[in-house]
């Protein structure tokens, strides 16, 4: 059977990569296709990809006539909200969209999608079409998304939205400027697929207020399995880290810029732990919003010196590898370091949220500064181990990333052959 991949950015190729791998593993073959940077076509995992027999990789604007993609590209960007918010050309971008309208830009959409579909499956009718989650507020508009899925649709072809991260919050109202507790439109752009797949319930709620039971399928999580965790670990590029003589070496990772983070006590918390002459101290940025932050920008934190910023060629896997201890505030990439039974601070007091590990897993959460230097203290005298109760950890394993059990990456290629027919 053949698929069409659409990816993005880094948090998409980390969790559909090994779906595509299974997939391909599984006797089938696939297009894989970046929309987003350019940059992604040097990412080890893409890279991986396309040494897999059976798989095409290739970036769009490698596709497109040159003159295509430039309209394709400003077409994009006069509907994509991030473009909006530009004080300067923000109101510029919008009065333009409002006289060029759907109706004039749809000859582009159409003309883009059906050369993609044309190229992937010709005149057969049978093969599946999958995007990651694609949201209102996405740096891919959703408009183009909804033309190719429903052309695919139109030519018989499935058509999937797989999961680009997990749900490291257990509570709802994270952002800033939330204040009412109701469904987020945001999610309500999944409802164009035929079939919506996420690892764990905490995720499924996001999108069940806007679609039907049987578009949604609960599958566990393939990023964080442990059939490809052994894999990628045979991926993954030399770490830039080296393992010094701290006795206690530490990671904070810091989430997007867009949630409620209290970031003068973040900095408390970070000049507190650089205190500890034992102790030493990473801390790293969001992916792709850590230049937003404030923290990565504070010349005293900067001088400490048993604390750094990580750079862009320090892998989040290059950092929990390195650590002894990981400090969290709310973010997925730190299930692997529960899988691997690594102790993981939930540190829910410094955001306004309640996070998946420290629901599932109280041992974990930081509730005031207290905490975190009393755990800290705990660490040097006594170790790391012992750290979780290993029935609240088994349970988070059960239902956040192996549900209903460990055979995830086989229960997603299912779900793709039956969608291709």
């Amino acid at each position: 059977m053949k698929a069409l991949f659409f990816l993005r950015h880094y948090n998409d190729i980390d969790h559909v990569t090994p779906v595509i791998y299974k997939w391909i593993q599984s006797g089938h073959q696939c297009d894989v296709v970046l929309i987003g940077s350019p940059k992604f076509r040097r990412d080890f995992r893409v890279q991986f990809l396309s040494q897999l027999p059976g798989v095409r990789v290739t970036h769009i604007r490698e596709l497109f006539a040159w003159m295509d993609y430039i309209k394709w590209r400003l077409q994009m960007l006069l509907l994509t909200r991030n473009v909006r918010r530009i004080k300067i050309i923000g109101p510029l971008v919008t009065k333009i969209a409002e006289r060029f309208d759907e109706k004039e830009r749809e000859p582009l959409w159409r003309h883009t999608a059906e050369f993609l579909l044309n190229r992937s499956f010709g005149d057969y009718h049978k093969g599946v079409v999958a995007f990651d989650w694609i949201e209102r507020n996405s740096v891919i508009c959703v408009e183009w998304v909804e033309v190719v899925v429903a052309m695919a649709k139109n030519r018989g072809l499935g058509t999937v939205s797989l999961p680009h991260g997990d749900s490291p919050h257990a509570s709802q109202l994270i952002r800033r400027g939330e204040r009412f507790k109701e469904p987020d439109v945001t999610f309500s752009a999944a409802t164009i697929f035929d079939r919506v797949v996420v690892p764990n319930e905490l995720c499924a709620t996001r999108f069940r207020p806007f679609m039907a039971e049987h578009q949604l399928a609960v599958l566990g999580s393939p990023r964080y399995c442990e059939e490809w965790l052994k894999i990628l670990a045979g991926l993954m590029p030399p770490s830039p880290l080296v393992r010094s003589g701290s006795r206690l070496k530490i990671v904070m990772f810091l989430r997007k810029a867009n949630f409620t983070t209290f970031w003068e006590e973040v900095g408390e918390v970070v000049h507190m732990i650089a205190q500890f002459p034992e102790v030493e101290l990473i801390i790293k940025p969001h992916t792709r919003s850590g230049w937003k932050q404030s923290l990565t920008k504070d010349s005293s934190i900067r001088q400490l010196p048993n604390v750094r910023v990580a750079g862009d060629d320090a892998h989040s896997v290059h950092l929990m590898n390195w650590s002894d201890v990981i400090i969290d505030l709310a973010t997925s990439v730190v299930f692997e370091a529960v899988r691997a039974k690594k102790p993981v601070l939930a540190a829910d007091y410094l955001i306004a949220a309640r996070s998946a590990v420290a629901y599932y897993m109280p041992e974990t959460e930081l509730k005031c500064r207290d905490d975190v230097y009393e755990h800290i203290k705990n660490f040097l005298e006594n170790g790391c181990d012992s750290f979780y109760v290993e029935a609240h950890r088994q349970r988070f394993l059960k239902e956040m990333l192996d549900f209903p059990d460990a055979e995830v990456l086989p229960r997603y290629v299912a779900l793709l052959e039956q969608s291709a027919h």
